[in-house]
C-alpha cells in the first residue's frame, strides 16, 4: 500500500522529492502516513478534501483484495 500512495502523491505534487510515505501497523490495521511539502498540501487534499478522499478510496479498494484494513493519514 505504501508504494501505491507514494506513486499517487508524486504524480500530484510539484516537489515529488519531498514526498515521504511511511507504513506502520497498529490495532486498527495498517496506517499509511503521507507527508508532502507544505506548498503541495492543497494539491494532495484538494477542494473540500476530494483528492484526499479519492486517494483513500483507491487504497481501500486495493486493500480489500488483500482483506486488510488500511488507513491513510495526511500529515503536515
Amino acid at each position: 500500500m505504501k508504494e501505491l500512495v507514494e506513486v499517487i502523491a508524486k504524480a500530484l505534487v510539484n516537489n515529488p522529492d519531498e514526498v515521504v510515505v511511511t507504513e506502520r501497523e497498529d490495532e486498527k490495521g495498517i496506517v499509511v502516513e503521507l507527508k508532502v511539502d507544505p506548498s503541495d498540501m492543497g494539491k494532495v487534499i484538494g477542494k473540500q478534501g476530494r483528492i484526499a478522499k479519492a486517494i483513500r478510496s483507491v487504497v481501500k479498494a486495493a486493500a480489500s483484495k488483500e482483506e486488510k484494513k488500511v488507513i491513510v493519514e495526511i500529515l503536515q
